[in-house]
């Protein structure tokens, strides 16, 4: 529905509770999404926020949006003096009311967004110099900061946690993976679950992140089983307040018309998809939004070699596949040896899996065994020894030095695949141009993961640093404001966790911050010229 300017702030709450109640009571709980047969000029829900991920992105954001707020605690002192003065100049303000560029000005840390390294300070204060200090914060729920949300993902919330390999331990320590709120070590031991290490298996993150949703309050907020197909902008003429015409399709041009023509203005955003029912079938669903928050992560498309032969079913991009492959016993007795290509730590998880499966291994990758960036020379050997040792054979069982490729593992540093033949043999080519063909029982490609945002006009190309590209994590990331995370090329729209290149759980949670209090803010700008009188229209701006 639509809102008129006289109705109060409570009078809005109140009629979006009820009709959340009313369709969630009435057509068997299903979102409060609207059907594909409704049209634009019919009275629409209006949503303030629609975040797109449920993993601990769009947890996180959605703890804040719930009202959630944190303070520094009475009896807290953080370790960096200069940060902890500026907290005490507003210890009456939680920090999402509080200047977020101040606060973080001159702090360093391992994420490029400055709110990402503030927060993360202030969560695990000093961590990176190997501190176990405890968090500067405390947290209050305040209800009247609540801004209503509705969270959107494929599977249960925790998002690509629930389908990671399970054998394998995080590279972050469990404490890292947490979110605000919920200490992981104390819901480990009130589960009785034997966490022998500080670091855990995926699935104890996921199981955490599932729970988490639920012991916080925000299971009203998320809906499981949703497909989205489509995000695109309605514009709507100025002169003209109560009819929608298309999407984004308009090209930009024509939203400055000659003089005597009505100009068209960008209105909300329109979320198509459907959600799959318990039967299998699906259920199309369209809805509006003030603004729209990726959260997607990274992990929904797998790197490609883009190689003659790639698709043969032989060659596998993921570990879950190779995973099935060795439960089944498709390896087992099998003479030739695994592929592996990539130096990732996905690709030594492959390594360690056939390793301890007692399967050959053939390992190849593009760079130098002693490149700097390689993620093994950035992990501390007493942390990570599994990591060290497929280092360590990574270095020192080389096709040069062993020239017997029936051990348990050979390396080819510096090696190219050129492609897989349908025999199951593949053409490498190394640096100094030499080709050499080996053979193989099942070759699997890990070079890391894409999002994929086909849902946004160009896919999303025109939002990055780099226009016309592809969105990738490291070199592409979604062009943000540093301090709200709102998108600089597509107002209304934000981003966070590795869309803004920001991989690790510990830095991701900045991205929520930032977001709600620019949120905050907007929403209390609203309010107040709703209570003038003056807040007709389709929302915020």
């Amino acid at each position: 529905r639509t809102y008129s300017g006289t109705e109060t702030e409570g009078q809005l709450l109140n009629s979006f509770v009820q009709y959340f109640g009313d369709s969630l009571g009435k057509k068997i709980k299903r979102m409060p999404l609207i059907e594909e047969t409704v049209l634009p000029g019919d009275s629409l829900l209006t949503l303030p926020v629609v975040i797109i991920g449920n993993g601990p992105s769009g947890i996180c954001l959605s703890y804040l949006l719930s009202g959630y707020r944190p303070y520094l605690s009475p009896e807290a002192i953080h370790p960096n003096p200069i940060l902890h003065t500026k907290l005490e100049e507003a210890r009456h303000l939680s920090i999402v009311d509080q200047d977020l560029e101040y606060l973080s000005e001159g702090l360093e840390g391992r994420s490029s967004n400055p709110v990402a390294v503030l927060f993360d300070t202030l969560l695990h204060p000093d961590a990176d110099f190997g501190y176990d200090y405890p968090p500067v914060l405390h947290w209050k729920l305040e209800q009247h900061n609540y801004i209503p949300h509705i969270v959107l993902g494929k599977g249960p919330p925790g998002g690509a946690w629930h389908s990671m390999e399970g054998s394998m331990l995080t590279i972050s320590f469990g404490d890292w993976m947490e979110l605000p709120g919920l200490s992981f070590k104390e819901w480990a031991a009130s589960k009785r679950r034997n966490i022998k290490s500080d670091r855990v298996m995926p699935e104890e993150i996921a199981c955490y992140y599932k729970h988490y949703v639920k012991v916080m309050g925000l299971q009203k907020n998320f809906r499981d089983n949703v497909y989205i197909t489509s995000v695109s902008r309605l514009y709507r003429e100025k002169d003209d307040e109560g009819r929608s015409h298309q999407n984004e399709d308009i090209s930009m041009e024509h939203l400055e018309m000659e003089d005597g023509q009505k100009s068209l203005i960008k209105r909300n955003w329109e979320i198509r998809g459907y959600q799959r029912a318990t039967d299998g079938s699906h259920v199309p669903f369209c809805l509006f939004a003030e603004n729209v928050a990726l959260a997607t992560g990274t992990f929904d498309s797998p790197g490609r070699l883009q190689v003659e032969g790639e698709d043969f079913p032989f060659v596998l991009h993921s570990m879950s596949d190779f995973g099935a492959a060795i439960s089944k016993g498709k390896l087992r007795g099998k003479a030739d040896p695994v592929l592996i290509v990539g130096a990732g730590l996905t690709a030594a998880d492959a390594v360690l899996c056939a390793y301890n499966n007692n399967i050959p291994v053939v390992h190849v990758f593009r760079r130098r065994v002693t490149d700097t960036s390689l993620i093994f020379k950035q992990l501390p050997k007493k942390l990570y020894p599994e990591y060290h040792k497929v280092y360590h054979m990574m270095c020192t069982q080389s096709h040069a030095v062993d020239s017997n490729q029936h051990s348990a593992y050979t390396s080819f540093p510096e090696h190219n695949v050129l492609s897989f033949k349908p025999e199951m043999k593949c053409v490498l080519q190394s640096a100094s141009g030499l080709k050499k063909i080996l053979k193989f029982s099942v070759a699997l490609v890990l070079i890391g993961s894409h999002p994929n945002l086909f849902f946004l006009k160009d896919q999303g190309h025109s939002i990055g640093h780099h226009s016309n590209q592809p969105i990738t994590c490291k070199g592409n990331p979604i062009e943000i404001d540093p301090y709200t995370y709102e998108c600089t090329k597509e107002a209304n729209l934000f981003a966070l966790g590795p869309l803004v290149g920001d991989n690790f759980v510990r830095f991701l949670k900045g991205g929520a911050l930032g977001i709600a209090r620019c949120l905050a803010i907007r929403q209390k700008k609203k309010h107040e010229l709703i209570e003038s009188g003056d807040g007709g229209g389709d929302g915020v701006p």
